[in-house]
C-alpha cells in the first residue's frame, strides 16, 4: 500500500499556507522543515493539493466503510456518514453506524410502501403537471436570456461605434491610444471602482512601458537608487539585479536591451529557495545596495555589481533591512526573532537586539541611532544603539504586526497588523494615539506621504496610506484619526503602495495583476497597467516620472508617468 512521507505532507501543508495567504506561517514552516531541500518539483503540484488529498481520504474512508456491506442501496450509504465521523472514528465504528442507520431506514421504507401505493396514482398526475410547469418556466427563462443576450450585443455594438468615434477624434488630436500586445489584459471593471470609470484612456500606453526580463523566478522587491537612474530588483531566483534605465527621450531612440548587472547570491545553480532575495535597500547616497536573503545573510554591493561585504550572524531568513540616513549603520530583522545593527565600515555586528518572542517582520529607523521593530508576537519595540532594553514598548495589536513606519519627522509611528487594524503611536505615550479600523481583512503594509512638516512639500497635509487583503487602499487623516478616502479599484489583496515624490499621486500594486495610479486630490484612478502576474512591489524614482513594478511572472516593468 502506498504511504505518504512526512516530507511530502510538510510540502502540502506549506503550499496550503502559501495559497491561503498565511505568508509568515509558510515562511516559518518552510524554514523549520527545510522545504527548500525537499526533492518535490513544485510545478507538478496543482493548487489546492492538500484539500484535494484530504477530500480523497474522506471519500476512501466512506468507500471502505460501505463496500463490505453489500446489501441494500450503495448510494444511500454515503449519506449516513458525516465528515467529523470519518475523521474521529475507525472503519469498524463507521460500519456499525451504517448498519444501525440502515435498519431504521428499512423500517421507515416498509411503513411508507403501503402509503405510497395509495398515493402513487394521485401523485402521478400531480407530478406530470409540475413537470409541465417546470418546463414552461425553463422555456420562459431561456427566452429572457436570449433577450438579454441580444440587448448586450446591441449595447456592445453601440459602445464599439462610440469607441471608434472617440478614436477618430483622438487621432485628430494626435493622441494615440494603444494597448500593449499580450502584456495588458485591460483595467479593472468599472463596477469595481466606486470613484472612477477606468477606460482605455486610463491605460498606460505600450510605448511608455519598458519590460525588464531576466529573472527566472518571482520578483518580490524593487527599489530605485535615490540619486540616479539605477533600479534594483530582488527575486526568488537567488539573484538581485541592478538595471540602468535610460530616460524617456533617449529610450525611444534605441531598441537595445537595458544594461543589467546580475548579483548572484549562490554559486552554481539558481532558484535555490534558501537564497531567495527577500528585501533590498539603497544607502542615501545611492552608492551601495544592501540585500537580505532567505539564507540569513545581508550583503552589500557596489553600483558596478561587486560584493563589498557579507554580514553573517542571523540564524534565519532576513525579512526586512534598512540603511540609516547617515549611511554608517545597516539594520536587519530576521525570522530568528532578533534585529541586528551592523557597522558598515567595520563590516561587523554593532549590536543584536533580541526582545521579540516571534520572527521579526519589519524594522524602520527613527533617526541615525534609534529604530522600531515589529513581530509575529504582536509587539512593537523602539530600540536605541547602546541601550540593552527597549526605550519604548507599544502593546495593543491582537495579531502579527506586519509593518512599522515612522512619519517624516520621526515623531509618530504607524503600524499595521493581521488584527485588521492600523495604529498610530507617539513616543510621548504608551497607548496608541489612533486606532484605525475601517478595513475588513488583514492589513499588509502602510506608507506615510512625503508631505507636511520635515518634507519637501511642507504645505500639504500629512496622510497615511494602508493596503489590505480586502482589496482596498485607505487614506487617513492622522491628526484626526479619520478616513479620508477608500480607494476601491483592485479585486485581490493589495501588497504594495507608494506615494509620488510630490505627494500628489499614489501607486498601488495587487495580486489582481494590476497597478493603479491614483490622484489623491480627486481620490480616483488616473492611470492603470495590467501585467501577467501578481504585483509584489511598486516604487517611484526620485523625479516622479517613472514607476517600477515587480511581478510574480518573473518580470519588472518600468512605466513612464506624465499627466
Amino acid at each position: 500500500m502506498t504511504s505518504i512521507t512526512s516530507v511530502e505532507l510538510n510540502y502540502l501543508v506549506f503550499r496550503y499556507l502559501q495559497e491561503s495567504g498565511f505568508t509568515h506561517s509558510a515562511f516559518a514552516l518552510g524554514y523549520e522543515a527545510s522545504i527548500n531541500k525537499c526533492p518535490i518539483d513544485g510545478n507538478l503540484v496543482p493548487p489546492g493539493a492538500l484539500i484535494t488529498f484530504v477530500q480523497k481520504g474522506l471519500q476512501y474512508l466512506e468507500m471502505e466503510a460501505n463496500l463490505s456491506n453489500n446489501d441494500t442501496d450503495m448510494d444511500e450509504d454515503f449519506s449516513f456518514l458525516q465528515p467529523l465521523d470519518l475523521i474521529t472514528k475507525d472503519v469498524y465504528e463507521l460500519r456499525q453506524i451504517i448498519k444501525e442507520k440502515r435498519k431504521s431506514l428499512q423500517k421507515e421504507k416498509d411503513k411508507d410502501k403501503d402509503k405510497d401505493k395509495d398515493l402513487g396514482r394521485e401523485h402521478e398526475g400531480e407530478r406530470g403537471r409540475i413537470r409541465d410547469k417546470e418546463r414552461h418556466e425553463r422555456e420562459k427563462e431561456l427566452e429572457k436570456d436570449k433577450e438579454r443576450s441580444d440587448k448586450d450585443k446591441d449595447r456592445e455594438k453601440q459602445h464599439e461605434e462610440q469607441t471608434n468615434r472617440e478614436m477618430v477624434t483622438d487621432q485628430e488630436d494626435k493622441v494615440e491610444v494603444k494597448l500593449e500586445d499580450n502584456k495588458v489584459l485591460g483595467g479593472p471593471k468599472p463596477m469595481d471602482i466606486s470613484t472612477t470609470s477606468t477606460s482605455q484612456a486610463c491605460e498606460i500606453h505600450s510605448s511608455d512601458v519598458t519590460i525588464l526580463e531576466g529573472h527566472t523566478s518571482e520578483v518580490c522587491a524593487c527599489a530605485w537608487s535615490p540619486t540616479g537612474s539605477l533600479l534594483a530588483s530582488g527575486s526568488g531566483d537567488s539573484t538581485a539585479r541592478i538595471w540602468t534605465i535610460a530616460d524617456s527621450s533617449s529610450r525611444h531612440g534605441s531598441n537595445g536591451p537595458p544594461n543589467v548587472l546580475v548579483l548572484k547570491h549562490v554559486k552554481g545553480r539558481t532558484n535555490e529557495k534558501s537564497k531567495d532575495v527577500t528585501t533590498l535597500d539603497w544607502n542615501g547616497e545611492g552608492t551601495l545596495l544592501a540585500t537580505g536573503s532567505y539564507d540569513g545573510q545581508a550583503r552589500i554591493w557596489t553600483t558596478i555589481g561587486e560584493l563589498k561585504s557579507t554580514l553573517s550572524k542571523h540564524k534565519g531568513p532576513i525579512f526586512s533591512l534598512k540603511w540609516n540616513k547617515k549611511g554608517d549603520y545597516l539594520l536587519t530583522g530576521s525570522c530568528d526573532k532578533t534585529a541586528i545593527v551592523w557597522d558598515v565600515k567595520a563590516e561587523e555586528c554593532k549590536q543584536q537586539f533580541d526582545f521579540h518572542t516571534g520572527p521579526t517582520l519589519d524594522v524602520d529607523w527613527r533617526n541615525n541611532i534609534s529604530f522600531a521593530t515589529s513581530s509575529t508576537d504582536n509587539m512593537i519595540y523602539v530600540c536605541k544603539i547602546g541601550e540593552v532594553l527597549p526605550i519604548k514598548t507599544f502593546a495593543g495589536h491582537q495579531g502579527e504586526v506586519n509593518c512599522v513606519k515612522w512619519d517624516p519627522t520621526g515623531s509618530l509611528l504607524a503600524s499595521c497588523s493581521d488584527d485588521i487594524t492600523a495604529k498610530v503611536w507617539s513616543m510621548k505615550q504608551d497607548k496608541f494615539v489612533h486606532d484605525l479600523r475601517e478595513h475588513s481583512k488583514e492589513i499588509y503594509t502602510i506608507r506615510w506621504s512625503p508631505t507636511g512638516a520635515g518634507t519637501i512639500n511642507p504645505n500639504q497635509q500629512l496622510v497615511l496610506a494602508s493596503a489590505s487583503f480586502d482589496s482596498t487602499v485607505k487614506l487617513w487623516d492622522v491628526e484626526l484619526g479619520k478616513l479620508l478616502h477608500s480607494l476601491n479599484g483592485h479585486r485581490d489583496p493589495v501588497y504594495s503602495v507608494a506615494f509620488s515624490p510630490n505627494g500628489e499621486y499614489l501607486a498601488s500594486g495587487s495580486l489582481d495583476r494590476s497597478m493603479h495610479i491614483w490622484s489623491l486630490k480627486e481620490g480616483k484612478i488616473v492611470k492603470t497597467y495590467t501585467g501577467n502576474g501578481g504585483v509584489f512591489e511598486v516604487c517611484w524614482n526620485k523625479e516622479g516620472d517613472k514607476i517600477a513594478a515587480c511581478f510574480a511572472n518573473n518580470i519588472v516593468c518600468v512605466l513612464d508617468f506624465r499627466m
